[in-house]
């Protein structure tokens, strides 16, 4: 596991599993929930991918990444996709509690973002605010319309089916070469940024990806036939089927009486989060890149920031303190394509910014020069 300084890692034995997290040297363990931050990585990743962050965010904060199961160097258990993303926001909550962290500030992104509204929805005295980083829709990914009604039964064309097997064997295998569209270095480039991004860290990300657990109950988890396009649909075990419109449903938010504040943040450029994703089948297959596509009215693209925009509007009706930041020309990965706007905005919303300082700091005498 390749840190950055100033970052470790440690495990975390909780009553559910056991936990990697990455703190920060110096941070206090006994810092207030409102000076604690949680971050949640997403999907194929792990919390590697937070350390520039970590690094950038005020010392005077505690700040903790913590590795989903099956991820980074958390242990890989099986993944119950019919709970949604209840295994995940579930360890989340053994993880703080092993921590005796009470109530915090939780950031998470792409599918964290599923992970960190579950549990809002679960624990919201717990959740002093949200920070949604290009967050999966409120309505899973995939084969929903934009009210969130499914488009099949059995959400075809949803779930593990979808994803490419060249891209898992490549995952498996620890691939860092740039030598096909599926490897992980090349999925990265293509879909977590946008194409003008570059970094020093690649090689971090990359191998953040690669702790992906690929075992049978974990990424992507298992598949089903279906008699509707594209002829699969989502099964009952695994990371993707965690996102399956049937068993994902966050959009009850709007409806929990303690209200965290929201802040939204999701660039123009995202290719994963969309509402015409590149890793949408039914949007693929509007373009022509899959065959057979039966067209608009039976298999829509999911509009998958539109619905994100009406569930958070909904919750603003119902009382809900709710910003939104979006980035021009910014992919799926705010915190580091534009890493000084995501960090004001998230110190904004947790009201770090325009907090006066305790103790204040002291008065100092300036000299300018008359020439200044």
């Amino acid at each position: 596991m390749t840190l950055l300084d100033g970052i470790s890692a440690r495990l975390v034995t909780t009553d559910r599993l056991t936990v990697n997290i990455l703190e920060r040297a110096g941070d206090a363990p006994a810092a207030s929930g409102e000076d604690t931050l949680v971050l949640i990585h997403g999907n194929v990743s792990s919390s590697l991918f937070w350390q520039e962050l970590m690094q950038d965010l005020p010392s005077d904060l505690r700040v903790i990444a913590i590795d989903l199961r099956g991820f980074g160097g958390t242990e890989s258990l099986p993944v119950d996709a019919t709970r949604g993303v209840r295994d995940f926001s579930d360890d989340v909550d053994s993880a703080l509690a092993a921590l005796g962290i009470e109530a915090a500030h939780l950031v998470g992104w792409s599918m964290g973002g599923g992970v960190v509204m579950q549990y809002a929805i679960d624990h919201p005295d717990q959740t002093l605010s949200l920070t949604l980083q290009a967050p999966v829709s409120p309505y899973g990914f995939g084969g929903t319309r934009r009210d969130g009604s499914r488009l099949t039964d059995d959400d075809a064309g949803c779930g593990a089916g979808g994803a490419n097997p060249d891209f898992v064997q490549r995952l498996t295998d620890r691939d860092t070469a740039a030598d096909a569209p599926t490897s992980p270095r090349n999925v990265f480039r293509s879909g977590y940024v946008a194409p003008d991004y570059t970094s020093d860290n690649e090689d971090i990300w990359v191998e953040s990806m690669n702790t992906t657990s690929t075992a049978t109950d974990n990424y992507p988890g298992d598949g089903v036939d279906s008699p509707n396009w594209p002829g699969f649909a989502a099964g009952r075990i695994g990371v993707l089927n965690t996102m399956a419109p049937r068993y994902f449903d966050t959009s009850g938010i709007v409806n929990i009486d303690r209200k965290p504040p929201v802040l939204w943040v999701h660039g123009t450029a995202d290719a994963i989060v969309s509402d015409a994703s590149f890793f949408d089948l039914n949007n693929l297959g509007a373009i022509g890149v899959i065959p057979g596509w039966p067209g608009e009215e039976t298999a829509p693209a999911q509009p998958m920031v539109s619905q994100t925009r009406d569930v958070l509007e909904a919750y603003r009706a119902a009382g809900g303190d709710v910003a939104e930041v979006v980035l021009e020309g910014v992919g799926h990965s705010p915190h580091l394509e534009s890493p000084a706007e995501f960090r004001r905005a998230l110190l904004e919303r947790i009201g770090y910014i325009g907090r006066p300082a305790d103790p204040a700091p002291p008065t100092e005498a300036i000299i300018l020069s008359s020439w200044d």
